[in-house]
């Protein structure tokens, strides 16, 4: 599976944004996918994750209330809703998927990787 993220921006503190991740060479229904975001000189961070065919969500505790992942009758998009945005959360954010069902925020776990995609949050 390839995967497309797209959806960064600019915005202010407390707007809002969409971001999204789209599969090519097949659907999602057998992967589980998250978002993970990174800054220059820190390490990857877990942000969210869905099991496709669960449903089932985990969040990290900093994005914990603020973000929604959520799946798409498609089948082909997971998108990532942030609301209430902090300066904080400005990093390249990136999606990542892996077969099977379990939440694990772990990115070594992941096999398949989109391209990160600019959010921006001035204060």
């Amino acid at each position: 599976v390839q995967l497309q993220a797209s959806g960064g921006g600019l915005v202010q503190t407390g707007g809002s944004l969409r971001l999204s991740c789209a599969a090519s060479g097949s659907t999602f229904s057998r992967y589980t996918v998250a978002w993970f975001r990174q800054t220059p000189g820190k390490e990857r961070e877990f942000v969210a994750v869905v099991a496709w065919r669960t449903g089932l969500t985990s969040y990290s505790d900093s994005v914990k209330g603020r973000f929604t992942i959520s799946r798409d009758n498609t089948e082909t998009t997971v998108n990532l809703q942030m609301n209430i945005l902090r300066p904080e959360d400005t990093a390249v954010y990136y999606c990542a998927a892996k077969s099977g069902a379990s939440l694990t925020p772990f990115s070594r776990y992941y096999n398949y990787w989109g391209q990160g995609t600019q959010v921006t949050v001035s204060s």
